[in-house]
Formats: C-alpha cells, sequence, structure tokens
C-alpha cells in the first residue's frame, strides 16, 4: 500500500494532565514540554513516511498550533464542542479518534485510516512504511512493547475506525476482528508512559524534539551521550 494513501489520525489531551506516571521525576511543566515534544517527533515521523496527512484531534491550543507548524491537521477534541462530554470513551481517547476519522473521511473520501498513539518518539519513518506495506485489507493491529496495549490501529477498504483503545486493547483490537502485525518495529511499538519506556525509547534513539527537551530538563547524563550518539540518525521532518 502506498503511504500517500493513508491518513493518520493522533488524539492528544490538554497537555498538563499528561504523563501523570513521571510525576515523581518530572514537575507539570517539564511533563508538558516533553509530551508535546514526543507528540512532535510522532507527527514527523508520520509526515516523513510520505502519509496522505496527518490529523491531531486536540482541546489544547498550543498543541494544536504546534502540530499546524509541523504541517499537520489540528480538529477540535468533540468533548470541547459537546454540551455533555460522552459517556465510556476511554478518557475519551476513543470519541476523539473516532471524530478525528470522521473529518478526515468529510475531507478526503473513503481513505485507509491509521490511528497512532501520540508518545512514539523513537518512530522512524521505515517503520511505518514498511508496516503498511506488509498490511492486509480491512482491519490491523500493532501492539505495543508489553503486548497488551495498541500502538497503532490501520483500516482500509473503507472499514470504520472503531477504536476500541484503552485497557488490553490489543485484545479487544483482535476481537472487533483486526490481524495483528508481527513486524520487527520497535519504534512503532514504544509508546512511553514510564520512565523505564523513555530510557527505552532513548536507547532506540528518539527524535530531536524529544532529545532536546530531554538535553534541557537534565535527563541523566548516561542518557544525554546515548541521546546526541543517536538520535541524529532518527527523522526529520520533511520540507
Amino acid at each position: 500500500m502506498r503511504p500517500d494513501t493513508v491518513h493518520a489520525v493522533i488524539a492528544v489531551k490538554h497537555l498538563d494532565r499528561a504523563k501523570s506516571r513521571l510525576a515523581d521525576r518530572l514537575p507539570t511543566g517539564d511533563r508538558s514540554r516533553l509530551v508535546l515534544a514526543m507528540l512532535s517527533d510522532t507527527v514527523c515521523a508520520a509526515l516523513t513516511a510520505g502519509l496522505g496527512s496527518v490529523t491531531v484531534v486536540t482541546p489544547d491550543q498550543a498543541v494544536a498550533a504546534a502540530v499546524r507548524e509541523l504541517g499537520a491537521d489540528a480538529h477540535p477534541d468533540p468533548e470541547t464542542v459537546a454540551a455533555t462530554p460522552p459517556a465510556g470513551a476511554d478518557n475519551g481517547l476513543n470519541t476523539a479518534l473516532a471524530a478525528g476519522a470522521a473529518a478526515v473521511r468529510a475531507r478526503h473520501g473513503a481513505v485507509d485510516l491509521l490511528a497512532l498513539q501520540a508518545d512514539l518518539p523513537a518512530l522512524r519513518p521505515d517503520e511505518l512504511t514498511d508496516m503498511l506495506a506488509t498490511a492486509p485489507a480491512g482491519r490491523a493491529l500493532v501492539a505495543d512493547h508489553a503486548g497488551r496495549g495498541t500502538a497503532a490501529l490501520l483500516v482500509r477498504d473503507g472499514v470504520e475506525l472503531n477504536p476500541l483503545f484503552g485497557g488490553d486493547s490489543a485484545r479487544r483490537h483482535r476481537d472487533s476482528g483486526a490481524k495483528e502485525l508481527p513486524g520487527d518495529w520497535p519504534g512503532l511499538r514504544l509508546d512511553v508512559d514510564t520512565e523505564a519506556d523513555l530510557e527505552r525509547a532513548v536507547a532506540l534513539g528518539v527524535g530531536p524534539a524529544t532529545a532536546a527537551v530531554l538535553e534541557s530538563i537534565g535527563w541523566p547524563e548516561h542518557v544525554h551521550r546515548k541521546l546526541t550518539r543517536r538520535y541524529a540518525l532518527n527523522h526529520m521532518c520533511a520540507g
């Protein structure tokens, strides 16, 4: 499948509420900067891979402005425009992704859709292009590094996205008919929630935005050396 026929959707909530499991290491302001940097590197990887478009659904105006500067589209979070927030949507993530998918297809027709996690700082463009080349028709998923979550959900041939992110989402996506893809894509599988996840990402080589933030907030020196050595091999936004 050609990457330019696939359109990515990413959902991000308010920056100041993100990554609570890193709160013992990073204050709110630093976590917000890190979240935005990881999102930026994720968006850059998707754009560099040649995807047809990237749409970020968010209620946060700082996020919206940042992704537009990178060349992505921003779409308002439905919970910010609804009189009553939707119920039962895993903190609104699935509602946001579904809204983004609907907006993309309203603009582009019944295109193939790729729902991505927002925190994939080690994602490389060639992982995305390889994954797309191996994906079957219909519905497919890439499980995260732990094997329980979903790093990416791909739908083709006009199939509805029907995102089921949240606890044990890999199983729920499989139960919904998605084929699990077995490829060796460590950066694509590594969403960052904990300090250990972040250190794994650094070992793989994070993108330039994440690298700059980690260095500026004084992440441990041994991480800085790995970062400086490896991240330059990672992606940059096209253009």
